[in-house]
């Protein structure tokens, strides 16, 4: 009876050995995944902690920009208050009343203190700006341009606007470098056709320059394919308004006085203007000077007609606009009574080479489909030489597998 007693009393002492051992792990399991868990939870507090810290000094840079704004919008108040009596518009209004024309500058300022006097949907304001972008050349004014079309935005008009001209607001997005670009190119950009401005540099500031594959003049030569395309130009009498803005002669044409039809599809004359030597080549040559007529349609697509002026007789109209050359740059000059046709600018064959191109000036904006007329009209010796540019025409570029037409 005593060995059986003995033998279970080392069962049961054996079974709470077990046991004591079994809850010493679990203890000991339970205190290790505790400290586990105590370790994340600490992890996560810090990580908390961090983006706590990053929120405030978020916030923090939140509230120094809205007291930035707040006194900018104060000042801007300040500004729309002086202006509210009306009398520096109606300043302005009575000397630029005496003016003939504006210069596309003069209509953007025009424009900006209508704005400010009243209101930014003013009719007014919005047609001032409509203006300047009529009489302004891509490219050689791009100041007055973008300060028009972001204006007319602000106005609530539905414009493309040129990513060279985009605001700060547009660019969210973009990259901090092109942002910066995209701002130098909106405001005082100098380009040229020699040196460091030259048309090497150009996509420096412009990168459609460097970067477009459907860029103009082109050096035209065979083979080619026969165009299917018609033109039939109509220009009429219209007043003599010239322009040099500092890279070009450029004549301003009257709404209504001009125009040229694509197959079925019309586009109105906006101005024609001129390159020495000829922009285009033909089998590798230029010619002594290109005329470049610039039309646009409803939609705003560009169509650009090119007569090549080579070296011979005098030219009737290049006479007159020679002789009336503007006495101020950046300035249109409108001499009185005087008239001309543009028409008489044109050879009487309008044979044409077709190609689709670009803008040849900066910001090189493709989608101008472009007609060289195959026969050349003349301009005499002394006429080239009183030309004021003696340089203007951007080397030929790239075909890139574009073909050229003919008719």
């Amino acid at each position: 009876m005593k060995k059986y007693l003995r033998i279970a009393l080392e069962v049961l002492l054996a079974l709470l050995l077990v046991g004591a051992c079994a809850f010493a792990y679990v203890n000991f399991a339970g205190k290790k995944a505790l400290s586990s868990d105590m370790d994340e939870v600490s992890a996560e507090l810090d990580e908390t902690k961090d983006s706590l810290d990053k929120t405030k000094s978020q916030l923090e840079e939140l509230q120094t920009k809205e007291e930035e704004l707040e006194a900018s919008a104060k000042q801007f108040d300040a500004i729309k208050q002086s202006f509210a009596n009306g009398v520096l518009l109606q300043d302005v209004e009575a000397l630029y009343k005496a003016q003939k024309t504006l210069s596309a500058e003069r209509l953007v300022a025009l424009g900006t203190v209508r704005q400010l006097t009243k209101g930014f949907e003013d009719p007014s304001a919005v047609e001032s700006f409509q203006k300047s972008l009529e009489i302004a050349e891509l490219g050689a004014r791009m100041q007055a341009v973008c300060a028009a079309q972001n204006a007319l935005v602000s106005a609530g008009k539905k414009i493309t606007v040129l990513a060279e001209c985009s605001s700060k607001e547009a660019m969210a997005g973009a990259d901090k470098d092109e942002k910066a670009k995209s701002e130098a190119n909106a405001h005082n950009v100098h380009w040229g056709y020699e040196g460091d401005n030259g048309p090497e540099h150009w996509g420096d500031n412009f990168p459609t320059c460097a970067k477009g594959k459907k860029q103009s003049p082109l050096n035209i030569a065979g083979p080619m394919d026969k165009s299917k395309d018609s033109i039939a130009p109509d220009y009429k009498q219209t007043a003599l308004k010239l322009i040099n803005n500092g890279h070009t002669i450029q004549v301003n044409v009257e709404p209504g006085t001009g125009s040229i039809t694509i197959n079925k599809e019309t586009y109105d004359l906006v101005q024609f203007h001129f390159h020495r030597p000829s922009e285009e080549q033909i089998d590798g040559k230029n010619m002594a000077m290109t005329v470049h007529f610039v039309h646009k349609n409803k939609a705003g697509k560009l169509v650009v007609m090119g007569v090549l002026l080579n070296e011979g007789k005098e030219n009737p109209v290049i006479k007159t606009l020679w002789a009336n050359l503007p006495p101020k740059e950046g300035e249109e000059y409108a001499p009185d009574k005087m008239i001309i046709n543009p028409a008489n600018l044109l050879p009487s064959n309008l044979g044409f080479y077709e190609y689709e191109g670009s803008l040849t000036t900066p910001p090189c904006t493709e989608g101008v489909t472009f007609f060289i007329l195959k026969t050349p009209m003349d301009i005499s010796k002394a006429q080239l030489a009183k030309f004021p540019f003696k340089l203007n025409a951007r080397p030929t570029q790239e075909i890139n597998g574009r073909k050229i037409l003919e008719n």
